[in-house]
């Protein structure tokens, strides 16, 4: 047969080929491609576009819409965002009848279904080769490919031999799989030979006669599985035998590279990894796999009989060690990393910002990517989130290459460079530093942590370690280890502390590289704190090799007023100087900081993706940071993980036990009692005086109830609301001291523990000495016999069971301590979602790398379900309180909470907006969805939403989402009375003249890295005048708006005025350990946005609290009976009182704060009856005997307890009599003169 000649004018035929991708990896290779091409086909026009960069750049995908609509052949790849789908589902749709091929490969399902090659499609039920396909590659299991992506790869390059002498349509699905290879095997010679095989194949209309000028080349193959090269002819092989060791080799690391970036030639950013590692005297492996699991690629480089064969792997690739954009398997991932058991970190290259955009932006990674290249990657148990290279958008030649950040790297390799010496070095040669906190300062909180008894928990540390090998001078005893630290000679300096070391003046500011921005802070050097004037002071002390240092207090706390974490504050000077001097002149091989939390981490600097302008890296720098971190708090320890580069090493919360009655309440259970087994035949007035004595004891008790019934016939409803209250307080869950590191609970606590685990679970009214008895025999089927007795469905109770069983054993074992020597080991720590233990015993054995719930999945479809519940729940106790249904709430949201909860308070807020969340094909969260008011059953109601800076820093996507829900609302075509968002935003806009964007904003947090009210500060320090600060502190922090684009801006103006519309104000408690007077942010948040609607509206509304820390459904309670109950249930409680001064010095601190967060809540939002600060003085200071123990344990603390009593009655919130308050001044005294004595015993 003879072939048609063709001209060069028919070589000159126009073709427009179009690529949209993902990301701009293989631009620099269309460009040299196109170059190749434009020899044979000179009327070639080949364009690439990456869809991250559309959100940032509106005119980039106005260009891509248009080349789509001019396209001829058009390849689709990696699009799997809403997002991106959206921008261009139209366009492609429009043109896919209309032009040569349309391909769309390796993309989510409603891309794929636009497939057009020839006879072939994808918009129906796949038959013939594609179904084949499907069989072959296995069943999905939980959204992930059965096969591997070795496997998957296999079949991929078979099919097209299978289907080359197929005719009809098996020609177009062959073709359909080239395109995947040359694809996946993108170098600048492959994309080449994709489009001359597509324009072969599909070339049309007057372009036909170019199909006579392409042709097929078959892909070039490179291996799945290999090393990359950065010289030499051939950049990637399949052996490492080429890789030599450095002259002086100190260790070994593996790299973890994209396949496709080192094909299509993309790879400065890499070589300037390797470089910089190389320039370290490190060995460098730098491996790939295809397929995006890179399993195969560690097991054949990283290992050698099943034995690691280097000191840390670092991932370049932005993913899951297994998986992508559209799934991870964080599991088979887990089971890797522990078999190869070193550092593991994943770095990040930014695909959705370039360099530049970064340097600039105060929030450093944009969501997605903070979700995809870090919350993922740290389910995998990754850490050290670093970004390392972006397209530079200031250099025109290498626009869409990437550039690598040499200043980050450089940091990244020193930082693995102290990993791998800290992992080589031997235990007896290492330097440890040990950093406790102190905060407040000067309140007897030196050495104190949530939930931890520090100096136990010190001493087990520093025994654990002499055992291991460490070099360390153990002291004798608890009390000796605290005398060293906190007495030693802090007298002859004046200090809060023994001083270990001084730095003067002259070496301070020879050797600060940051003293200008500290100086225009804090004033010239040395500042004033922690100094004579003449040297700055390092508080601590050496055992052995091990020094315990005291972090410097962050120096705003005497002025609560003072911006804290804005972008322009600095650490003080010898907080700089703590840091400089643990890495320089100690030169500690790493950091343990000691229980959650302190406060490098939350330094000012960018959220996630610091750069070298940012505080926590500076000051951190190379340092290897471990800390230890409560198990129950997930949200703030990823802030440590992201913002210092930490490695999690959890540790449990204390045991929980039931409050039970004590003194009078026993007496007043005792009495019903009575009452309950009275002699039916008794007459009236026989049994009036026992009724009138319960009334009494009632009164006594302080609580609540209508008058004593004037006829015994009416009193059984009246005696059984009063027992119903006396159940609240003695079934009541609380903590039962604190935790010891190093020691496991003892049998009764694990009991008390095991029983709250079963009844979390389900189970009712369970013995917990049965409970122990059953599990510690191991007999499962006595166990799940017992859970059905305990109202346990059948078919529930043996997965009770199993999580019980598995329960006991990880709390009868001591784990902290051994994760604590393999992390200083430099070994891998494997992870663990953190959150509440009773609620998720799966939290357990502790001693792991805490990390969040995956935020793509988060709300999760329970936390929904559960939301609208709680939601109606509110609603129902607000229509109870009022008679009326609320229209407008301010609801308080928390990271801590939501994680640990799965979003069940983000479920919330969408139930009562009248909205659900909105998921993608991949089950991943992409926006909002209005439900009809038709099917709500009832009027929307306007949710002003108040996020903590950790739930903004953690969780964007859903700050994005909760601002789309309020939108959607006030846009929706509603009749006004049935829709107060839209009525609210409506007005706002004709009022202001804005646009309904703006007037529909309703989650509002603090400026871009800050945190905080600062309303816990105002109360702490006792320097304020009139609550009506408290509305000021709060409405000026708390004043900017996130929009559903994620922009934010300062709306204080907006929200005040929302504010005035609230009628109540509301918060969940979810964890039994921390309840509403426990810790100060609780009044920071609920209190501060309680005082500024109370401000805005001139009157106060109703402060709800819901509490789900028990079993069953959870209850709403007003403020003032939540914060009733808890001062029956704990702080005035014997039994929770007692258990913390089994603690000592930590215990008295914590009594302390308890009562200044109750104080808190009386200056916020006035919701403490008088009772409690009149029994808290009785029990704490009036007592001589308590007064007196309180003092000889924690002589400064228990001075606060005094005083702070006394401001409260100053401040009217208690209305003591003179003779009380004479009384209370008069011990306030006798502590100041027995804490004056203790110093000069100290003098002497």
């Amino acid at each position: 047969m003879t072939q048609k000649h063709t001209s060069a004018t028919d070589a000159s035929t126009p073709i427009n080929v179009v690529l949209v991708t993902l990301d701009n990896h293989v631009n620099g290779a269309i460009v040299r491609a196109e170059k190749r091409l434009v020899h044979d086909l000179p009327g070639i026009h080949f364009r690439s576009f990456a869809a991250t960069e559309w959100e940032g750049d509106e005119k980039s995908l106005i260009e891509c819409r248009e080349a789509i609509a001019e396209g001829d052949i058009i390849i689709v790849t990696m699009l799997f965002m809403e997002p991106h789908i959206n921008a261009v589902s139209d366009a492609l749709a429009a043109r896919r009848d209309h032009c040569d091929a349309l391909i769309c490969c390796m993309s989510a399902p409603e891309v794929m279904q636009y497939t057009r090659m020839g006879r072939f499609t994808m918009d129906s039920e796949p038959s013939g080769p594609i179904a084949l396909l499907k069989r072959l590659r296995g069943t999905p299991k939980d959204g992930k490919p059965a096969a591997t992506g070795e496997r998957q790869l296999a079949m991929l390059r078979r099919l097209p031999r299978i289907l080359r002498f197929i005719p009809g349509t098996a020609q177009d699905v062959r073709t359909y799989f080239l395109t995947l290879q040359y694809w996946l095997a993108g170098s600048e010679d492959n994309l080449a030979r994709m489009v001359n095989l597509l324009v072969h194949r599909y070339a049309a209309g007057p372009r036909a006669v170019l199909r006579q000028i392409a042709r097929e080349q078959p892909p070039i193959e490179y291996p799945d599985v290999g090393i990359y090269q950065m010289e030499g002819r051939q950049r990637i092989v399949d052996s490492a035998d080429g890789i030599a060791e450095p002259e002086e080799h100190s260790g070994t690391v593996g790299l973890l590279l994209m396949r496709s970036y080192a094909l299509a030639g993309n790879t400065r950013h890499y070589d300037a990894v390797i470089q910089a590692l190389e320039s370290r005297g490190i060995k460098v492996i730098p491996a790939f796999a295809a397929g995006l699991d890179a399993r195969p690629a560690v097991k054949r480089f990283f290992m050698q009989e099943g034995e690691s064969v280097v000191d840390a792997v670092v991932s370049l690739t932005g993913f899951s060690l297994v998986g992508g954009p559209a799934y991870n398997d964080t599991d088979a991932a887990q089971e890797m990393l522990s078999e190869l058991n070193v550092p593991y970190l994943a770095v990040q290259a930014l695909e959705f910002q370039s360099i530049n955009q970064w340097r600039d932006s105060p929030m450093g990674l944009m969501p997605v990517e903070a979700t995809m290249m870090v919350a993922i990657p740290e389910l995998d148990g990754a850490t050290g989130p670093m970004v390392f290279s972006g397209r530079n958008r200031d250099d025109p030649k290498r626009s869409f290459d990437m550039s690598p950040e040499m200043e980050r790297i450089d940091r990244l390799a020193d930082r693995i460079r102290k990993l791998v010496t800290l992992r080589r070095m031997p235990r007896s040669d290492r330097k440890i530093g040990i950093t406790i906190f102190n905060f407040p300062p000067n309140s007897g909180a030196m050495g104190s942590a949530a939930h931890l008894n520090v100096f136990r928990s010190v001493l087990n540390t520093l025994t654990a370690l002499k055992k291991a090998g460490y070099v360390v001078d153990v002291p004798p005893s608890v009390e000796a280890l605290r005398e060293a630290l906190l007495v030693g000679n802090s007298e002859r300096y004046g200090a809060e502390a023994n001083v270990h070391a001084t730095i003067s003046v002259d070496d301070h500011v020879a050797r600060e590289p940051y003293l200008e921005e500290i100086e225009a802070q804090w004033g010239p050097a040395p500042g004033k704190h922690w100094t004579d004037g003449r040297q700055l002071f390092v508080l601590g002390k050496t055992f052995g090799n091990v020094f315990i240092g005291v972090q410097p207090a962050m120096g705003y706390e005497g002025d609560p007023m003072r911006l804290l974490f804005e972008g322009g504050l600095a650490p003080t000077h010898i907080f700089s100087a703590y840091y400089r001097w643990l890495r320089e002149d100690y030169a500690a091989d790493a950091v343990l900081h000691f229980g959650t939390h302190g406060a490098l981490e939350f330094m000012p600097g960018k959220q996630v993706g610091l750069s070298d302008k940012c505080w926590p890296d500076r000051l951190i720098a190379d340092l290897p940071n471990f800390y230890l971190y409560a198990a129950n708090n997930p949200s703030e320890g990823l802030i440590a993980k992201r913002r210092s580069a930490a490695t999690l090493i959890s540790y449990l919360t204390p045991p929980v036990t039931r409050a039970d009655l004590h003194k009078q309440f026993a007496e007043l259970r005792s009495m019903i009692d009575r009452w309950r087994t009275r002699d039916p035949r008794a007459h009236d007035t026989q049994l009036m005086p026992l009724l009138e004595a319960i009334s009494a004891q009632a009164e006594r008790c302080e609580l609540s109830h209508s008058a004593t019934p004037e006829r015994i016939v009416d009193a059984e409803p009246w005696v059984g609301e009063l027992r119903t209250q006396l159940d609240e307080i003695e079934t009541a869950l609380i903590p039962f001291g604190m935790h010891v590191v190093g020691a496991p609970m003892s049998s009764d606590e694990r009991a008390e523990t095991m029983s709250a685990i079963a009844e979390a679970g389900g189970a009712k009214e369970v013995d917990p000495l049965r409970l122990d008895r059953l599990l510690a025999s191991h007999d499962k089927g006595a166990l799940q016999a017992m859970l059905t007795e305990s109202a346990v469905a059948a078919d529930k109770a043996p997965e009770l069971a199993d999580r019980l069983c598995d329960a006991f054993e990880n709390l009868a074992k001591e784990c902290e301590l051994p994760a604590l020597i393999d992390a200083l080991d430099a070994n891998f720590i494997p992870p663990v979602s953190g959150g509440d233990l009773i609620r998720n015993p799966e939290s357990l054995p502790t001693g792991r790398n805490l990390h969040g719930f995956d935020p793509f999945r988060l709300p999760s479809a329970f936390a929904v379900i559960e939301g609208e519940r709680q939601a109606k729940q509110l609603i129902a106790r607000h229509v109870a309180d009022s008679g009326l249904l609320p229209t407008s709430v301010a609801l308080v949201l928390w990271g801590t909470d939501n994680l640990k909860s799965e979003g069940v308070a983000i479920g919330q807020a969408l139930s009562l907006i009248g909205a659900r969340p909105r998921f993608d094909s991949y089950g991943r969260l992409c926006g909002a969805e209005l439900i009809s008011l038709s099917e709500l059953g009832r009027a929307r109601i306007d949710v002003l939403m108040t996020l903590s800076g950790i739930f903004r820093d953690l969780l964007p996507m859903q700050t994005r989402l909760l601002a789309e829900a309020a939108f959607l609302a006030a846009d929706a075509d509603e009749p006004l009375e049935l829709n107060p968002i839209r009525r609210s935003a409506l007005a706002y806009q004709e009022k202001h003249g804005c646009d309904l964007d703006t007037a529909a904003l309703r989650v509002f947090s603090n400026s871009e890295g800050a945190y905080g009210s600062n309303v816990n500060m105002l109360v702490d320090s006792g320097r304020w005048d009139d609550e009506s600060e408290f509305a000021d502190t709060y409405t000026n922090r708390k004043g900017f708006a996130y929009g559903r684009a994620g922009a934010v801006s300062q709306q204080t103006e907006l929200l005040n005025e929302v504010l005035g519309n609230v009628d109540l104000a509301y918060q969940n408690l979810d964890s039994v350990e921390l309840g509403i007077t426990t810790v100060d942010h609780y009044f920071d948040t609920l209190g501060g946005i309680s005082s500024a609607v109370q401000r805005a509206k001139g009157d106060s509304v109703p402060v709800y609290i819901a509490d789900h820390t028990g079993s069953g459904d959870g209850k709403v309670r007003t403020l003032d009976e939540q914060v009733a109950l808890e001062a029956r249930t704990r702080l005035l409680n014997p039994k929770w009182y007692e258990s913390m001064l089994d603690h000592g010095y930590e215990g008295v601190r914590q009594i302390e704060a308890h009562l200044t967060n109750t104080m808190g809540w009386s200056a916020t939002a006035g919701g403490v009856a008088p009772w409690v600060y009149k029994q808290a003085s009785e029990t704490f200071i009036l007592d001589e005997d308590m007064r007196r123990r309180l003092a000889e344990l924690n002589p400064v603390a228990a001075s606060r307890v005094a005083n702070r009593l006394i401001e409260a009655q100053e401040r009217d919130y208690w209305g003591a009599d003179e003779e009380q308050l004479e009384a209370l001044r008069r011990a306030g005294e006798d502590l100041e003169d027995l804490l004056e004595g203790i110093t000069g015993e100290v003098a002497a």
